[in-house]
């Protein structure tokens, strides 16, 4: 006996829309499936006779939709392997049917063989319905599984599967993260029928239709207000393009990769200044910034020919996989520790041998207290260090007694101490290290607190009306200890 499903789509409206092949085939299916009942034509085919079995139960069972379609298809191939069976789904099976994907998937290996037996789409009558022409650009997706990330707002977007309002409740949300709460959009229950519904509403009330049911599906027009579009990626692509066009900036025209270094190194430290402010809008702000050189450099790249933003983003996605097998592999990571471990296990497999020095890829324009830090990481993870704190911080004491000594008031003893300073910085990096304090961000708490302190101690002495020089280093200290007294 042959294994075999043959699925049949039942069309976007009621029983005048049905193919006459479709119809035929469901009133002599011996043994025929409904993903639902709840569809225009099933009872118009009640009152001639059609027999069938609903999986509308199977919905009520569970949480999720996915878990749905699997026990409806699982149930579909076990019924296919001692009857030749029909299962009608609404519209076309090939159009926005997950449980038809699954058979598809699923058949082969359960030696089904899967027949797609035809069927009407819903997105011809609702292409004509909303009058638009899908040359100009569409994206179908489904209400079930809606993701932000997906949406293309500058094309024709059709959501299906808005079954009921919890669904509905769902898609607004998500097309509420990239479009305002009172963007009109459009719900179409059963284009081209006799029931056709269309109704214009602003999205904030989506979820509140009560005629929402199994052929109802969400229109969202296409966005031209500049302002909405300035979320997307590809818009700030474009301006960025624009700016170094043939039209574009001056300035951004003549930018090089060397001569945006050191703003990408100031912006870092607006970020960094924003984070320690926990100044959420200003570091809003500033990391606009940071990805604004990420953009000039990989415009720069286009411009020459050599690489795109796309390449950016190729090499960091699958870096991020490639270092992340704990996540998107079969490896096991029980703590962050675990992690670094594996990520620097993963570093030294991607480095070729013919890597010069374990000290490759510390860069040197790091800040010369973070390159120590980095510098002795390295050295650390090949066993050059110490197995405890104590002898690191003996070796700090050794340096300051070496760099007092060489303080002798000559040139040559200042070339000395130079020396002997570098020394000491660098042995107490390696305390913090031991400490797990990153010693970049050590020294700018300091300095903000120095900061603070000190501009009390400039507003006492402009209150006072007497200038700096008037006062005495004690005088000046007394301030500073009340700075410290009112937590600054």
């Amino acid at each position: 006996m042959v294994k075999k499903i043959e699925i049949v789509g039942l069309g976007a409206g009621d029983l005048e829309q049905l193919p006459v092949g479709i119809y035929k085939k469901l009133l002599q299916a011996p043994l025929l499936f409904l993903r639902t009942k709840e569809h225009p034509v099933i009872p118009e085919l009640e009152q001639e006779g059609l027999t069938y079995t609903s999986f509308d139960s199977i919905y009520e069972k569970y949480d999720q939709f996915e878990s749905v379609y699997e026990e409806i298809t699982r149930t579909l191939l076990s019924k296919a392997q001692t009857d030749v069976i029909t299962y009608a789904v609404p519209g076309h099976p090939l159009v926005a049917e997950r449980t038809v994907q699954l058979l598809l998937e699923y058949g082969p290996s359960e030696g089904v063989e899967i027949i797609i037996g035809g069927g009407q789409s819903f997105l011809d009558p609702l292409f004509a319905s909303l009058k638009i022409d899908p040359v100009e650009g569409f994206q179908l997706l489904d209400g079930t599984a809606l993701s932000a990330s997906k949406l293309q707002v500058d094309q024709h977007i059709i959501i299906s599967q808005v079954y009921d309002q919890f669904v509905a409740s769902n898609v607004k949300l998500t097309l509420m993260e990239k479009l305002p709460d009172d963007y009109q959009v459009y719900i179409v229950t059963a284009a081209g029928s006799k029931q056709e519904h269309i109704e214009k509403l602003p999205l904030y009330e989506l979820d509140r239709n009560v005629s929402i049911n199994n052929l109802t599906s969400v229109y969202v027009p296409p966005v031209t207000e500049e302002q909405i579009l300035l979320k997307n990626f590809s818009k700030l692509r474009a301006i960025i393009a624009e700016l170094r066009g043939p039209n574009g900036c001056p300035w951004d025209k003549e930018q090089t990769h060397e001569s945006l270094k050191r703003y990408l190194i100031e912006e870092t430290y607006e970020v960094i200044d924003a984070i320690d402010n926990e100044d959420i809008d200003h570091l809003i702000e500033e990391l606009g910034d940071v990805l604004l050189q990420v953009m000039l450099h990989a415009q720069i790249g286009e411009d020459e020919g050599y690489f795109s933003i796309d390449d950016v983003i190729e090499g960091l996605s699958a870096k991020m996989i490639r270092r992340h097998p704990h996540v998107f592999g079969n490896a096991h990571a029980a703590n962050s520790e675990e992690v670094l471990i594996n990520w620097q296990e993963i570093k030294k497999q991607e480095k070729t041998e013919a890597s010069s020095s374990l000290l490759e890829g510390v860069s040197k324009s790091l800040p010369n207290l973070l390159r120590a830090y980095e510098l002795q990481k390295k050295a650390a993870m090949v066993g050059f260090d110490w197995q405890e704190i104590t002898p690191a911080v003996e070796k700090v004491k050794e340096e300051l007694d070496e760099f007092v000594d060489e303080l002798d008031g000559t040139t040559e003893g200042f070339i000395r101490a130079k020396k002997e300073f570098g020394d000491l910085l660098f042995a107490f990096v390696n305390v913090a290290r031991f400490l797990k304090i990153n010693p970049e961000e050590a020294l700018n708490e300091t300095n903000q607190k120095f900061t603070r302190r000190f501009q009390y101690i400039e507003d006492k002495v402009k209150a006072s009306g007497r200038p700096f020089e008037d006062y005495t280093l004690e005088e000046l200290d007394k301030y500073w200890d009340e700075a410290k007294l009112t937590g600054l």
